[in-house]
């Protein structure tokens, strides 16, 4: 039997309590390390370095995350030298965050590093500029494994106000920036719920008061004020903090994402193939609210790996149910082979011409001479599914009408005699929810609410 630890760090969310409970409930460790009430997150991150570990892997989790899934199957088994956890995350839908796990090796290397200075890396992101330092030296690559762990639902607003200026902080490069503005978009239909809004506070706090070309010591000393900052602009604005959580919340949130229900999906995948900006990453917040546990736009090493080696067997769907986005728009009939009676759904909109001026003024943030540039895996993602989907690195109105067009027929012509497989929704009118979940065989739960819809009188959150 492999021997597990737990470092469990908090500080003092709304969900520490529980999140601990059902962490040594699914984890069941031999040890558990509790960091409390460490701030900044830098000093949590030197702690945890410091413990002298007995055991073969150590799980090191934020109390922002609520485990709802046994992992000692997976963590018995695993031999991986470091796994990132694909998280579902209440802002940002599937991510890898939150939970990490590493072997003892690279815990060991890790806490063989020396803190590094005037490192802005390091000052955002403190834990993973240590992990990657070691794991470079080691020569070793992250594995990432998807489970039911719910991220960032349900914390205090406190803590979403200090947790949305640190991401402002972490999105300043070009492309980065865009796609916090983008999610920032996807917001809009939860405009009713108070976290969303509470984070565009954050977001638009950070960028006032904290300007880009801040030193690393003014972004140290801002970071390390944060907490504090919070609750005072909170309280400025008179927003009343939530109450303690409940077990009935949690158990509601596995209801609404179908946690621990069987949907007998063996036999297919589910592959949003619309263009950009065509509604589907809103695709992919509904299927996950049937039950199905689909990643939008996934960016992960393997992934890259395997688009830039010619491989569309997306080995992430081991993990996942279906995948959205122009990560697969363009390898449809790939992925109709190798996955047969999979499901496609192509999202469309009739205004092309809005399309066409949202398109370009998300790519005037990336020029193709920055693209040509940069070396970092991100960029090596996006530019070889750009030029795959559209031909080219810049936006060009007259080639980006083209491929619309053309997608859009090809799709069409392919599925023509096979309507079972091949479901089309139109993003701009808000249809789909019942044409989803009958095309998808699921029960109806909740109406499916597009970017445009979503401006108009909603009726019922996305996410409660």
């Amino acid at each position: 039997m492999k021997k597990i630890s737990l470092v469990f760090r908090t500080i003092g969310e709304r969900t520490s309590n529980i999140s601990l409970d059902l962490a040594i409930q699914n984890i069941q460790p031999d040890q558990v390390h509790i960091i409390d009430q460490v701030k900044p997150f830098s000093l949590a991150v030197q702690q945890m370095l410091k413990i002298d570990y007995h055991c073969d892997f150590v799980v090191f989790m934020d109390a922002d995350c609520l485990i709802v899934e046994d992992l000692t199957p997976f963590l018995q088994k695993n031999n991986a030298p470091y796994v990132d956890c694909y998280v579902l995350d209440k802002f940002r839908g599937y991510i890898h965050c939150g939970v990490h796990i590493a072997r003892i090796d690279v815990v060991k290397a890790m806490q063989n590093i020396k803190e590094p200075k005037d490192d802005p890396k390091y000052v955002l992101r403190p834990e993973s500029r240590i992990r990657d330092l070691a794991m470079n030296q080691l020569n070793f690559k992250k594995d990432f494994k998807r489970f039911n762990i719910f991220h960032d639902f349900c914390q205090y607003y406190r803590d979403i106000f200090a947790k949305y200026a640190l991401r402002e902080l972490r999105s300043r490069t070009d492309y980065q920036r865009a796609k916090l503005n983008f999610i920032q978009e996807d917001w809009e239909m939860q405009d009713e719920n108070l976290d969303f809004q509470v984070a565009k506070l954050a977001i638009n706090y950070a960028r006032d008061y904290l300007g880009s070309d801040a030193s690393v010591k003014e972004t140290a000393k801002f970071i390390e004020e944060l907490p504090n900052n919070a609750i005072c602009e909170l309280n400025q604005i008179n927003i009343l903090e939530k109450p303690d959580l409940t077990l009935k919340e949690v158990e509601k949130l596995s209801k609404i994402f179908k946690i621990g229900t069987e949907i007998n999906r063996k036999n297919y995948k589910i592959f949003g193939i619309g263009l950009s900006q065509t509604g589907t990453r809103y695709l992919a917040q509904a299927l996950t609210r049937l039950g199905f546990s689909v990643i939008h736009s996934p960016d992960d090493d393997l992934t890259l790996k395997e688009l830039l080696t010619g491989k569309y067997n997306f080995s992430i769907l081991d993990d996942f149910d279906g995948i959205t986005d122009i990560t697969v728009a363009p390898f449809y009939p790939h992925l109709d082979q190798l996955f047969p009676n999979s499901k496609f759904i192509l999202t469309l909109l009739s205004d092309k011409e809005s399309w066409l001026k949202s398109l370009e003024a998300q790519w005037t943030l990336q020029p193709g001479e920055d693209l040509l540039s940069d070396q970092d895996r991100n960029m090596q993602y996006r530019r070889l599914v750009r030029v795959a989907t559209y031909g080219t690195y810049t936006f060009n109105k007259e080639r980006f009408s083209y491929v619309y067009d053309l997608h859009c027929k090809n799709v069409i012509d392919y599925f023509k005699n096979r309507p079972e497989s091949l479901l089309i929704l139109n993003a701009e009118t808000g249809e789909g929810w019942e044409r989803l979940s009958s095309f998808l065989n699921q029960p109806l739960d909740n109406p499916f609410k597009s970017k445009s819809s979503a401006k108009g009188k909603r009726k019922q959150e996305l996410y409660n």
